[in-house]
């Protein structure tokens, strides 16, 4: 495996990091990509070649593949905050989708092996439990549209060019090195943060909403070593936890495993979807994934780092292009 180059996109961010950790065990050569306008440096691996860049710069991504010759990508760059998606659209399909684009142009001109992209189960939509890989996707936000968008020309791109491909759908991922600083996204951090800020814990709506929560130590691995399972090429997955858990239980978790009372601020309700599992039974039979990790272990795995990281300042996002039915919270 030590002649097998691979770039990792976003591997300065939460999920990537841990993959390059995944990819260095394996023994492979690793560059990371990443901007770092979501990630951090101190998250990347010191046994990799880190490159800070766009995947929106064309003619950075053209040279490095030139330069690095490199067998597989991982692409795992993206802004994912679901929700505010709606009132950033540009900026949402011009990182998420354009972006990812030049990856796949970049990687048929350069004969990649396989290119594994991290899409989400927001590709979904709404009122279709459990979700399977068979479900028909109806993505009701612009980010599963944008991710939808990716799958769809990936698929093309085998077809037409010979693009080896596998497709992930992780979802509520949460562990060490999430960016519990971002108020738009990451529930678990935005919960932690705020009980470090000795705030009371912001629900949009009543809190019933169900999510499934998946620790980052159960899914990195399996992502990592999928390329070299040939049965999971050309393939989407699920992958994420069995248990679904509401907001409100979520809470009262986080407010116990960092020992304080439980101290909630309802909002009013956003416009999501209401619960969001999906049906892991694929990922299960062919790449040998186990949900292990409780939701009680990981959350006090992810207490104990973040303790040690301490509250961190929410920055207000400066390209909102809608603000009509923006969340108050979110100005």
């Amino acid at each position: 495996m030590k002649d097998k180059k691979v770039l990792v996109t976003g591997g300065a961010g939460f999920i990537g990091s841990h993959v390059v950790d995944e990819l260095v065990k394996m023994g492979l050569t690793v560059v990371v990509l990443d901007d770092l306008s979501g990630g951090f440096l101190e998250n990347v691996n010191p046994k990799v070649s880190f490159v800070k860049g766009s995947i929106n710069d064309v003619a950075l991504i053209n040279s490095l593949f030139e330069k690095e010759k490199f067998d597989y990508v991982f692409h795992l760059a993206a802004y994912a905050a679901e929700g505010l998606s709606h009132f950033i659209k540009h900026f949402n399909y011009q990182n998420n989708l354009i972006g990812s684009i030049n990856l796949i142009n970049a990687s048929i001109n350069n004969n990649i092996k396989c290119f594994v992209f991290t899409s989400s189960i927001a590709v979904y939509g709404a009122g279709q439990l459990p979700m399977t890989e068979d479900t028909t996707p109806k993505p009701e936000d612009s980010y599963g549209i944008s991710k939808y968008s990716v799958e769809l020309e990936l698929e093309s791109s085998h077809h037409m060019f010979g693009l080896n491909y596998i497709i992930f759908r992780p979802h509520n991922v949460y562990g060490e090195r999430q960016n519990i600083g971002d108020k738009y996204r990451n529930v678990l951090g935005i919960f932690m943060n705020q009980i470090m800020k000795k705030e009371p814990l912001s629900i949009f709506g009543d809190g019933e909403q169900q999510r499934a929560f998946t620790y980052i130590g159960d899914v990195a691995p399996v992502i990592a070593k999928s390329i070299f399972n040939d049965s999971a090429k050309n393939s989407i997955f699920n992958i994420g936890s069995d248990t679904h858990t509401t907001v409100n239980d979520l809470a009262e978790i986080i407010s116990e495993a960092m020992d304080v009372p439980k101290n909630i601020n309802y909002l009013p309700a956003r416009n999501e979807v209401k619960d969001a599992y999906s049906n892991h039974n694929k990922v299960k039979d062919l790449l040998n994934y186990q949900d292990t990790t409780s939701l009680k272990d990981g959350v006090n795995r992810m207490v104990f780092w973040a303790k040690k990281e301490g509250a961190k300042e929410s920055k207000k996002f400066d390209n909102i292009e809608i603000f009509k039915n923006l969340p108050p919270s979110w100005k």
